[in-house]
């Protein structure tokens, strides 16, 4: 989906950076709070301030309240629009 929504916005969808966090300690480098995390930039497409860091599974928030187990593909095509107008830190 990501790649997809790349695309989209005409980026070259093989500049994805795939990390593994497979250990406590990569959970805490990375400030990792569950899987997936999807970043542009280094920004979360939905940050979760409150959230522990560690290896567990990641929920996400649909527009409408649902539970999913990935961001509305808009919402990630709309933080690769902010990071590339500049609106990414």
């Amino acid at each position: 989906m990501v790649r997809e929504e790349m695309s989209a916005v005409g980026l070259d969808p093989e500049v994805v950076d795939v990390r593994e966090v497979s250990t406590d300690e990569d959970a805490e480098r990375e400030e990792f709070v569950g899987s997936p995390t999807i970043r542009v930039d280094g920004r979360d497409v939905q940050p979760l301030p409150d959230e522990p860091i560690g290896l567990a599974c990641r929920v996400y928030r649909t527009g409408d309240g649902r539970v999913a187990p990935l961001p509305d593909p808009a919402e990630v095509r709309q933080t690769l629009i902010t990071a590339m107008e500049g609106g990414g830190h």
